[in-house]
């Protein structure tokens, strides 16, 4: 069998991440392609794991075009979950674990969930989603907490007959099966990003899109088989699944997985096993570099730092450089191009406060309002083109054809480009706040604020904040005030995720507006500026 036999075209098929995993299964399986708490699983035992999986997903009634939501979080449960449904055809769902109820069950209603794979915390939710959504036929739980026995036995008689146990249903058979047929633009992937409109729009990413990332952005960083990979971001995240989990499978790298970031075991994570590339956002460079007892030692294998997911400030990239002695490559992405447009060449000059270069096979352009490119320096928003680029927004196509014009994708990020086609953004989509690398809408916050009675107006802003790039920050109008900001604060925790909550609450008798009552946010943060 040569080495393109199964990472090559079949017919109408298309190249896919599956059968690239299974290429590395067959030409090294006793290389490790994952260290998680300590152990190593081999790509002969990935790949015949998720082949076993698949075959259990089929035998639950799992077909090609069905939806399987991942409450997963960075655990071998999510790996093993993403590539048996893409082995079967199905289209995975990645959640975020942590986010509310209301957040979890906007996307599994809206995405049109059959099967939900969740961590064993979550069970309280499964008793609730049994009642709210009777098109989810089984809910698979993954153990990671000795108690889960106990949690499954209280379960109501209903709960416990649409759940099951991951080990159970791993362990109910035998046999593995071949990767399902795939053509190019089968969706592999939806993941829901959070939208202007206050509800998060699901990009429908394909087979055809994450392949071509994965191989690019890994070809474009230079990535191994003699890379291993810290495992950090959140692997449900769009950053994360190409950068850190598909791009160095695909090569035969080693993910080193850590299930949470801390400072402390992310040193001991790149000492023990002699790692050569951590990815993070900047808040994670900030809080590596603060870290006192972080020893550069544990670091002195890194041949390459990215970062993504929000502006790291030039001067912690030079501060972090200095200390550790390793070069800091920023990058850009969204999750509509799956997501990797640009990143600083390793073989070339590296230009702080850039997001660098187009990848290969990525084409990206600034342009004016009419969709003319500027002149170089000139500020307009950056569009991209390549087949990285999603196929749509779930059951959104006007969303979509305003989204994707003559095979441009708008990102709605202002940006220039310098003499030598090094890119930068000058600034972010309108409004938009990046906590942590993570991206909260202020009407999304706005429309929690609102639905309580006591609120009139509410308008959310974004502050700079030292921990995590920026923090969220609340204005509101209230009918009673002797209402206090931690009330309010409690409210908002139970309907959105904790970093999506604002981190400071302020009352005014009114917000400031223009002729036609819009609410001016430059105007807010003004107010800010003089206090």
């Amino acid at each position: 069998m040569n080495k393109d036999s199964f990472c090559a075209q079949r017919g109408m098929g298309v190249l896919n991440l599956v059968e690239c995993v299974r290429q590395q299964a067959f030409e090294q399986p006793e290389k490790i392609a994952y260290y998680f708490m300590g152990q190593g699983t081999s790509y002969a035992e990935f790949d015949q794991t998720v082949g076993r999986f698949a075959s259990a997903l089929q035998d639950l009634g799992v077909g090609k075009g069905d939806h399987v939501a991942l409450l997963l979080g960075n655990t071998p449960h999510f790996f093993i979950s993403l590539y048996a449904s893409m082995r079967i055809g199905a289209t995975a769902i990645p959640i975020n674990p942590i986010y509310t109820a209301d957040e979890i069950s906007y996307i599994i209603q809206n995405g049109d969930v059959k099967v939900v794979i969740a961590l064993d915390m979550l069970l309280p939710l499964v008793e609730a989603g049994v009642k709210a959504f009777p098109q989810v036929q089984d809910y698979i739980v993954c153990e990671t907490t000795p108690d889960v026995g106990e949690k499954f036995a209280a379960l109501s008689d209903a709960a416990k007959a649409k759940t099951k146990l991951f080990t159970h249903v791993l362990a109910s058979t035998t046999s593995t099966v071949d990767p399902v047929a795939v053509d190019q633009d089968d969706t592999a992937v939806i993941l829901y990003t959070s939208g202007t409109t206050g509800r998060p729009k699901g990009a429908m990413l394909t087979h055809g899109n994450l392949y071509s990332n994965a191989r690019d952005t890994g070809n474009y960083l230079q990535m191994s088989g003699e890379d291993r990979i810290i495992t950090t971001l959140p692997v449900f995240h769009v950053f994360a699944l190409t950068v850190v989990v598909n791009a160095p499978l695909m090569k035969g790298a080693t993910l080193l997985v850590a299930p949470r970031f801390s400072p402390g075991e992310i040193f001991k994570l790149a000492a023990d096993y002699k790692a050569t590339v951590f990815a993070g956002v900047p808040t994670m460079f900030n809080f590596l570099y603060q870290f006192e007892e972080g020893d550069p030692k544990a670091f002195e294998n890194l041949r390459l730092a990215i970062s993504g997911g929000a502006s790291l400030p030039v001067s912690l990239l030079h501060n972090f450089e200095q200390k550790f002695n390793v070069r800091v490559s920023e990058g850009y992405g969204l999750s509509e191009a799956s997501p990797v447009t640009c990143f600083n060449p390793l073989d070339r000059e590296r230009k702080a406060g850039s997001i660098g270069q187009s990848i290969i096979n990525v084409e990206n352009k600034v342009v004016d309002e009419l969709g003319n490119e500027v002149p170089v320096g000139e500020v307009g928003e950056l569009i991209v083109r390549g087949p990285n680029v999603m196929k749509g927004y779930y059951k959104l196509p006007e969303e979509t054809a305003m989204a994707i014009r003559n095979g441009w994708l708008y990102t709605g990020d202002l940006a220039k480009k310098d003499e030598e086609d090094y890119f930068y953004i000058v600034d972010r989509k309108k409004d938009l706040i990046i906590v942590g690398g993570f991206n909260v809408y202020p009407r999304e916050v706005e429309e929690v604020l609102f639905a309580h009675p006591n609120v009139i107006e509410a308008a959310v802003i974004g502050l700079l904040d030292p921990d995590f790039g920026e923090a969220v920050h609340a204005y509101v109008v209230l009918k009673d005030k002797s209402m206090t900001s931690e009330q309010l604060q409690a409210y908002c925790a139970e309907h959105i995720v904790k970093y999506k909550v604002p981190k400071s609450i302020e009352v005014l008798d009114e917000l400031p507006k223009n002729a036609t009552g819009k609410i001016l946010r430059r105007s807010l943060k003004e107010i800010v500026t003089v206090k």
